[in-house]
């Protein structure tokens, strides 16, 4: 009787690890995409394209039918959402996994500009 449920114990931990591994990939493609997608002025459709490349080779496997879309992103941020399904020890489950990335698309601000990235101008210690 102690032996079935040891492995369903190790199942649920081996399922889990699978999980873990998959959703950390989308999310690491996620993280790639808007990195690739805010740089300056990268061609539509490239951060998503990263993020599916990346996602494709970094885990292969464990992440499958995956998709990106870079869709709810305007002229000052970036949104990367990178979708999939995790391999499944049980046949037949479907466990998926979908993580979302935003990150504020890079300008150049001369210094002294006004703006949210603006530098504040140094102060000289008082003696």
């Amino acid at each position: 009787m102690i032996f079935p449920i040891f492995l369903l114990g190790l199942m649920s931990i081996a399922q889990a690890s699978v999980w873990y591994l998959a959703r950390e990939t989308a999310l690491a493609a996620a993280r790639h995409g808007a990195d690739v997608a805010r740089t300056s002025q990268p061609s539509p459709g490239e951060g998503a394209a990263a993020a599916l490349s990346f996602a494709r080779t970094a885990a292969p496997g464990f992440l499958t039918k995956v998709s990106a879309s870079s869709g709810g992103s305007t002229a000052a941020t970036v949104r990367i959402t990178v979708s999939g399904q995790a391999a499944s020890l049980v046949p037949g489950m479907e466990i998926k996994v979908t993580e979302v990335v935003t990150a504020p698309v890079e300008r150049f601000v001369a210094y002294g500009e006004a703006g949210p990235a603006s530098i504040p101008a140094r102060r000289r210690p008082s003696p």
